[in-house]
């Protein structure tokens, strides 16, 4: 009985450690893992939150880029980590479509995290070489129908984003589409701008300086709304795709097992942050809006997203190993 009563005890003491950790964290130094190289719209976005949380705690926030296997890396890396609210990683629209398109994954997306908090959502921008002989996303569809195999498009490397919304458009418009898959975006992009493959669409600050200055030819966005920093360029929905979206967007998670106080405090903090007019204007800039959700409003989110591209993976045969 004695024994069982200090085991007991034991318990308790430790919970009561965890529950007063919880309430004064950070009391240190927080990791940010970014599974992607520096310098890209993940990295920007994962600095310009950082910044706000270190300034709002008082604590550094590190932003770590572990880059490879389409952000798999990195990730696997914080599913490993410590659940102590003091690793967490930056996720995007790749982390629901990993499990769609590569064979095996060093982790379950579902059971290996704890989604913390939704940072913002960006529409992609369809872009065209200025050589074909088009001006719209509807003269794009009649060329391709009156040609069909005869217009390509690039992306940043098979099951990427790219390829996924390439792939979407082409099955909602009734047209096919030669994948040219790349290694990264910023070839793509060059090769965009030289004419030496005829269609991308792709991040918003990927797109937004060459659509501005004429390299490319802006034809649509993939959002449901145009955008106030491209007020003339439609989205697909609006031409009669009717429900077609597929945006890039940003969140933050924590491996599993982190205590839920500490995932709730992250959450006010990171909904505060997103709720200030720096951010408000740095998000704007990017072509991107803050998009504040509740804990389970994340997770809700990634359900929807994962089974969603899990179909569009599966029809259009699209794989990343």
């Amino acid at each position: 009985m004695k024994a069982r009563l200090s085991a007991l005890a034991i318990v308790a003491a430790l919970a009561g450690f965890a529950t007063a950790a919880s309430a004064e964290y950070p009391t240190k130094p927080i990791t940010l893992v970014v599974p992607f190289a520096a310098g890209g719209s993940n990295d920007i976005v994962a600095r310009a939150i950082g910044k706000k949380l270190g300034e709002a705690w008082g604590q550094t926030v590190v932003i770590d880029n572990r880059a490879g296997a389409g952000g798999v890396i990195g990730a696997a890396f914080v599913a490993n980590s410590a659940p102590d609210g003091y690793t967490l990683l930056l996720v995007s629209s790749t982390y629901t479509i990993n499990p769609a398109v590569k064979s095996a994954m060093p982790f379950d997306t579902v059971k290996a995290f704890e989604p913390v908090a939704y940072l913002a959502q960006s529409p992609l921008l369809m872009g065209a070489a200025n050589k074909l002989p088009i001006t719209s996303a509807k003269d794009l569809i009649a060329l391709a129908k009156s040609k069909p195999g005869s217009i390509n498009y690039a992306s940043a490397g098979p099951g990427s984003i790219n390829q996924i919304a390439s792939e979407l458009f082409a099955s909602q418009a009734g047209i096919k589409l030669v994948h040219v898959p790349y290694k990264g975006g910023s070839l793509a992009v060059n090769d965009l701008i030289g004419g030496h493959v005829d269609l991308y669409i792709s991040s918003m600050p990927q797109m937004l300086q060459v659509a501005r200055t004429g390299q490319v030819r802006p034809l649509a966005l993939t959002g449901l709304k145009r955008l106030a920093i491209l007020p003339d360029v439609p989205t697909l929905d609006e031409i009669g795709l009717k429900g077609y979206e597929a945006s890039s967007w940003w969140g933050i998670v924590a491996p599993a097992g982190v205590p839920q106080e500490i995932v709730s405090k992250l959450n006010a903090e990171i909904n505060k942050a997103l709720d200030s007019d720096e951010m408000k204007r740095f998000l704007e800039g990017e072509g991107a809006e803050a998009a504040p959700l509740t804990p389970q409003g994340f997770r809700d989110l990634i359900a929807r997203e994962m089974q969603r591209w899990d179909k569009v993976a599966k029809e259009a045969n699209i794989r990343a190993d």
